[in-house]
């Protein structure tokens, strides 16, 4: 998500990790923020600085996955005229940047030891050197750091100092996937709708047909609200009647008839190539708790057929065309399942 003031959602797991923020913004402790991928940890960070006595102060952000590990501690410390080859006039580092205010890390768990050691240094007495002086600089900085990594795992194998782990989780707030923030993707989803059709120029907001809520509902969103917005704003700008629900969303932006063939790999045991296939591939998804075969063929059946219609805006003889079917097999299919009436 971008850095916005937004905070939108009502299940009791988000909204328990943001009053857990609000608590933890006025102290001047560290703050390790943990969450998937998407989940808006940066946004976390930013809430952190705003709610502190900091929010006027400067909020340095800065992501450790994002350099090579030779220039990290460069970054992250600042460094003197001619201490490394192309260092031809000193520089502040973020530290030094963020004096005064808020310094936030990103991906934590990427930090070589070396950079850890110096940033022990840097937590526990307030003082950081420049590569290439000798003479150490006070700094007042409140770190808040985020992670997808599981750092006590890390700090059992020797990948992550203890001891830098223990002066940072004065508060560890985890943030929920949004899997299971219960009624927070069809309130996230109308959101984000809304806010692309205004951007299009839609005239009134259609909102999602019934069987797009269930498919939203029911996708994992391994990519949490990130991807939720992207699937809803390509969603909503590729569907060209506004005064018609949304009939048709694309979970996977690559998936194309024409996409190149992968390169040959190793055969694979038969056994994983359950794993492999995404649940949107797999319309029996969920279905596995279904005793009688007819219901789950049934059930089966009307997904492909809905998401087939959906797929083709509702266009009945490209969809029968889509699936091998006649025009009149594929009429049976709408009347049997009743989806002329859901449309």
């Amino acid at each position: 998500m971008e850095r916005e003031n937004q905070y939108i959602g009502q299940s009791g797991a988000f909204l328990d990790a943001v009053e857990r923020t609000s608590r933890a913004a006025p102290m001047r402790r560290p703050v390790l923020v943990i969450g998937e991928r998407g989940t808006g940890k940066e946004l976390i960070a930013e809430r952190l600085h705003r709610l502190s006595e900091r929010w006027g102060e400067p909020l340095v952000i800065m992501n450790c996955a994002a350099l090579p590990e030779t220039l990290i501690e460069a970054e992250l410390f600042g460094h003197e005229a001619g201490a490394f080859t192309g260092a031809t006039k000193a520089r502040a580092g973020r530290f030094e940047e963020a004096d005064k205010g808020t310094l936030f890390l990103d991906e934590l768990g990427t930090l070589s030891m070396a950079a850890q050691e110096r940033l022990l240094r840097a937590v526990e007495y307030g003082e950081v050197t420049r590569i290439g002086s000798s003479r150490p600089i006070h700094v007042d900085v409140r770190i808040v750091a985020a992670t997808n990594e599981d750092l006590p795992a890390l700090a059992a194998s020797g990948e992550f100092r203890a001891d830098l782990l223990d002066r940072l989780s004065f508060e560890v707030i985890t943030l929920p996937p949004l899997r299971v923030r219960e009624g927070d993707i069809g309130v996230l989803a109308d959101y984000f709708g809304r806010r692309m059709a205004a951007e299009i120029g839609w005239e009134k907001w259609p909102g999602f047909s019934s069987h797009v809520e269930d498919q939203l509902e029911n996708y994992p969103w391994p990519g949490n609200v990130r991807e939720l917005r992207n699937v809803v704003e390509r969603a909503v700008y590729r569907w060209d009647n506004w005064e018609s629900p949304i009939g048709h969303v694309q979970f996977d932006p690559f998936d194309s008839p024409w996409k190149p063939l992968p390169q040959a790999k190793p055969e694979k045991d038969s056994t994983d190539f359950s794993t492999s296939v995404s649940s949107e591939a797999r319309p029996t998804a969920g279905l596995e708790n279904i005793d009688d075969l007819r219901a789950a063929v049934d059930e089966h059946e009307k997904l492909i057929v809905e998401h087939a219609l959906g797929k083709h805006r509702w266009n009945q003889r490209q969809t029968a065309k889509a699936l091998g079917l006649s025009y009149d097999q594929l009429r049976h299919c709408i009347k049997k399942h009743g989806l002329a009436d859901e449309s």
